[in-house]
């Protein structure tokens, strides 16, 4: 496999208008519905899905594969994988440890 960077580009920079098989943006249409909010996906989505080549087996692939990067993606983000939090970041051995709910409400 090769890396085409003018299709990386149009795909980041717009994946609607890229240069992509028809069954290549189907595929993005359902994954990005799923990411945005997947309590909208339905039965018509799959049904897309279907007309597009997918049988049952690469629906649920799909499906697995966005749901697993948009979980892990969302741990990464709330734990600050990636992010330079200077000083206000996890606590270290020097800090004092936080107040905890219980702790608050006892005082």
């Amino acid at each position: 496999m090769t890396l085409d960077e003018e299709l990386v580009a149009a795909l980041r920079r717009d994946y609607s208008k890229a240069s992509i098989s028809d069954q290549d943006r189907t595929m993005l249409d359902y994954v990005v519905k799923l990411t945005k909010d997947a309590t909208r996906c339905s039965p018509e989505d799959h049904a897309r899905l279907r007309q597009a080549g997918f049988d049952d087996r690469g629906i649920l692939q799909i499906t697995l594969i966005a749901a697993w990067f948009n979980y892990i993606n969302r741990v990464a983000d709330a734990l600050g994988v990636g992010r330079d939090w200077g000083s206000s970041g996890f606590k270290t051995e020097s800090q004092e440890p936080a107040a905890s709910p219980a702790r608050a409400q006892n005082s």
